[in-house]
């Protein structure tokens, strides 16, 4: 099977600087989930997502990294970033939830370059990368996905109407002999990459696009 690789992921970790502050206080040692998305508006499905992983992962933090723009989207869809900080921070809820504009601070786009640019600013944390199984369907087609899973574990939680998709998608297929067991998925932090696990827990059908094209009912209704 062949597989699609949008593009070559650079070997740096993007920009840096010496001033930049990302706002993150990790200390070596802590389970941390990294969550990233344009959050277009976030709603209970991520919460949904952040609180599997933070439960069954045994993490530390979540941090929700808000995109300034998703490359991979159309921006005319998008709103705002300080509104889509704004519904995350809704939805992330407690002290371990920690919503970042850190992608816009640092001046990177692309996901991979995102996280190597944080394991190279926090020795010692031990980082999993989370998404929703609706993502991992399309993984394969980002930027460096490679990469992506062989620098850090990645969590993938079920997502209603990808279930079959992303059992079956081409970087599960491609990474198979690193998954392990739901059972064991408190284990995947200390893991090295490439490790992957699959999550299922009760389901939120909620997603950002029937939020944003949802007609306001009638009054009365």
């Amino acid at each position: 099977m062949s597989f699609f690789h949008a593009g070559p992921a650079p070997r740096s970790a993007g920009p840096r600087s010496g001033a930049l502050r990302d706002g993150l206080i990790l200390t070596p040692g802590m389970k941390v989930g990294l969550f990233g998305g344009s959050f277009n508006p976030a709603h209970e499905g991520h919460a949904h997502v952040a609180e599997t992983a933070m439960r069954r992962l045994g993490l530390d933090r979540v941090v929700w990294l808000v995109s300034p723009q998703n490359p991979l989207k159309d921006a005319r869809h998008s709103a705002p970033l300080a509104q889509r900080m704004a519904s995350a921070r809704l939805q992330a809820r407690g002290p371990s939830m920690v919503v970042s504009d850190f992608e816009t601070r640092a001046g990177v786009v692309w996901t991979v370059d995102t996280l190597r640019l944080l394991v190279a600013r926090h020795p010692g944390v031990r980082f999993v990368w989370l998404m929703g199984s609706d993502n991992l369907a399309d993984f394969h087609r980002w930027r460096g996905w490679t990469d992506i899973m062989r620098l850090m574990p990645v969590a993938v939680i079920a997502r209603p109407g990808s279930l079959l998709d992303s059992r079956t998608a081409p970087a599960a297929a491609r990474f198979a002999g690193f998954r392990i067991p739901a059972e064991q998925a408190g284990l995947l932090p200390s893991l090295s990459a490439p490790a992957w696990t699959y999550l299922t827990a009760p389901l939120n059908p909620l997603s950002s696009t029937k939020i944003r094209t949802a007609k306001p009912s009638r009054a009365g209704s």
